[in-house]
């Protein structure tokens, strides 16, 4: 088995903390068949590691899933109940990846999404947006990356709400991360 390797400009190793107030955590629903609805999470955390072999990278992240935001207060309380999220008995969503692979020019990184209970494998559209120097020295990364799920695979029904939310959900991710130690 050969071992493939990738080049990046600028790349860095190390552990990076995900920053979250220059990262966004969103996801984008079909209402009605018409229009699309879309929401993001408040709350969330996580740690990127950056291997020497870029393809053994790695990252964890967890969501509050009770930091949901779509703008509307009374449809952010009917996703954080039973119908949807159902927070009180799942407050997390985690993402743990199990591998990085070269792809079309970016990368892919697969894992597992709990999300309501259930863990299913996923995976990420993964774009570098680069390496950098942040504030006081300190050295960040940024990306991108996307998914889409289907939140029936996850046992989330939206009850009779269901009917009118689509089963598609994409997943979009901006994150910024500081380099630790």
């Amino acid at each position: 088995m050969t071992t493939q390797t990738v080049e990046i400009p600028g790349y860095l190793t190390g552990t990076w903390a995900i920053d979250p107030v220059h990262s966004d955590v969103s996801f984008v629903v079909r209402h009605l068949g018409v229009s699309k609805v879309r929401g993001h999470f408040g709350t969330f955390e996580g740690t990127i590691t950056t291997a020497e072999n870029p393809l053994e990278s790695s990252v964890t992240a967890k969501i509050d899933a009770a930091s949901i935001d779509t703008r509307n207060g009374q449809r952010d309380a009917h996703v954080k109940g039973e119908d949807f999220l159902d927070v009180e008995k799942h407050p997390e969503l985690t993402f743990t990846s199990t591998g990085v692979r070269a792809h079309n020019g970016g990368f892919l990184v697969d894992g597992d999404l709990s999300l309501h209970g259930v863990t299913k494998p996923v995976t990420l559209e993964l774009e570098i947006n680069g390496f950098g120097d942040g504030f006081e020295g300190a050295k960040v990364v940024g990306f991108s990356a996307s998914t889409e799920i289907n939140r029936r695979d996850f046992g989330v029904t939206g009850g009779a709400a269901g009917a009118v939310v689509g089963d598609k959900i994409t997943i979009l991710l901006e994150v910024e991360a500081v380099k630790q130690g």
